[in-house]
Order: structure tokens, then C-alpha cells, then sequence
């Protein structure tokens, strides 16, 4: 089994406050991974290191073979990592189609980025749809959808999702989920941070529990869901 991602003894600080206490985490390719716990567990904190917004204190980071522990976001997202962040986080006064350019700005020729176009819009034919619309005149579901397609539009190697479900109705979580396992199923590496813990394992291969930053628990997604206590008492949900 070859690894996309592997972190080993990772730790990340806010001045005194140490949000991260030396996780380890590996990310098999063509799996998804769910990274769940509590508010405060440290959960953002690792994507925002992986992906180059936050710098480690200690521990190291590597993509296939390339450590990228202190490298530059930028040159992350050009290997191939690439975040949609937590709270929507899309251009609002931007149309849907170029917040969805300004995500595909490591696509090289019109021919490709047409095509990404056409495999965003596959998944998301609401945004096609809305496509002139500006960003700030969408619903909440749809800002998510959008955030994830302005990723998708890079053509991600690893694609790490922050709470996709974050504050929406739970018939539009559905959709979400079902997406993210169409991505799945289509071989793609997937980290995902989320709160909604039976959602995430019913899709994900594999998942950690952080607890105020530190490695609490982790195994099979499939063995993580049977245990009714553990959902209660690190994840926030019942089951």
C-alpha cells in the first residue's frame, strides 16, 4: 500500500497554545481518511500544516516522497494538495465561474481547463446552472459545493476537505457525502476533518480520533462506526 500522505510527530503551536501534540496520520492513496473529534481537537490546524497555511513547530510531513513540511503553500498545491477550508471560503463578489478559474490556476492550456470545467460541472450541475451567478447570491449549500469544485478545478492528487457539512440542511449533507463518495469511488485521495462522524465513516476506509491534539484513537472506518460509545463520546454525534 503506497502512501500519499504521512506525518510523523507533528506539532503546531499558536504561541504558548500548542494545538497540535505530535500526531501521527498516514493517507493510503485512493482512500479517504476521516480526521475527527471534538471542536478544539486540532483537526484544522493539521490540514492548514499540510497544505502550507500554518507552519510546524516539529514533525515532519511528506507527499509521496517529498517532504513538504516547510515548504511554501503554493508549491504544495502544485504537487497536487489541495485544501477546500472550512466556512465556505469562496470569492463573493466573483461569479461562480471565476471563483472556479482562480481554483484551476495551476491548469495549464484551454483544453484542460475546459475539460475540468465539464468534470466539476458533472458533479455539481447546480453550478453549472448558476455559473454567471455572483458568489454572494448562493445558498449555503450551494457555497459548499462551489468551495469544493474551486477545488476540484486543480485536479487535486489529495484533496483535503475542512467540515464539508458544516451548518447545512441534512438533506443537502447527503448530496455532499454522496459526492465526496463518487470522488472516492473514482480512486481519489481523500482527507476529510468533520464533525458529522456517521456520515464521514459511513464513506471513509480509515479514521483518527484527536483528542485536544493528541492521537486518542484510530482503525477501519468500518470498525470506528460499530462502537456506539466511542461516536457518543469523541465524536459529538449518537448513534
Amino acid at each position: 500500500m503506497t502512501m500519499a500522505l504521512s506525518i510523523r510527530g507533528l506539532t503546531v503551536r499558536y504561541g504558548a497554545i500548542e494545538a497540535v501534540r505530535g500526531i501521527d496520520l498516514d493517507v493510503p492513496t485512493g482512500q479517504v481518511v476521516a480526521l475527527l473529534g471534538a471542536n478544539g481537537a486540532g483537526k484544522t490546524s493539521t490540514l492548514r500544516t499540510i497544505s502550507g497555511l500554518t507552519r510546524a513547530a516539529q514533525g515532519t510531513i511528506t507527499f509521496e516522497d517529498t517532504p513538504i513540511t516547510s515548504m511554501d503553500p503554493e508549491k504544495i498545491t502544485a504537487l497536487g494538495i489541495v485544501q477546500s477550508p472550512e466556512g465556505r471560503q469562496i470569492f463573493r463578489d466573483l461569479t461562480v465561474e471565476e471563483n472556479l478559474r482562480a481554483g484551476a490556476f495551476t491548469i495549464k492550456g484551454s483544453k484542460r481547463l475546459k475539460e475540468r470545467f465539464a468534470y466539476c460541472f458533472d458533479y455539481f450541475p447546480r453550478l453549472a446552472e448558476r455559473r454567471k451567478q455572483l458568489g454572494y447570491t448562493l445558498s449555503g449549500g450551494e457555497l459548499q459545493m462551489l468551495a469544493i469544485a474551486r477545488a476540484l478545478m486543480a485536479d487535486p492528487k489529495v484533496l483535503l476537505l475542512d467540515e464539508p457539512s458544516l451548518g447545512l440542511a441534512p438533506m443537502i449533507v447527503r448530496d455532499i457525502f454522496s459526492i465526496i463518495l463518487q470522488i472516492k469511488n473514482e480512486g481519489s485521495t481523500v482527507l476529510i476533518v468533520e464533525q458529522n462522524a456517521l456520515q464521514t465513516l459511513k464513506i471513509a476506509d480509515y479514521g483518527y480520533v484527536l483528542e485536544t491534539g493528541r492521537n486518542s484513537i484510530q482503525g477501519l472506518a468500518s470498525e470506528l462506526i460499530k462502537d456506539t460509545r466511542l461516536v457518543e463520546a469523541y465524536l459529538g454525534s449518537t448513534a
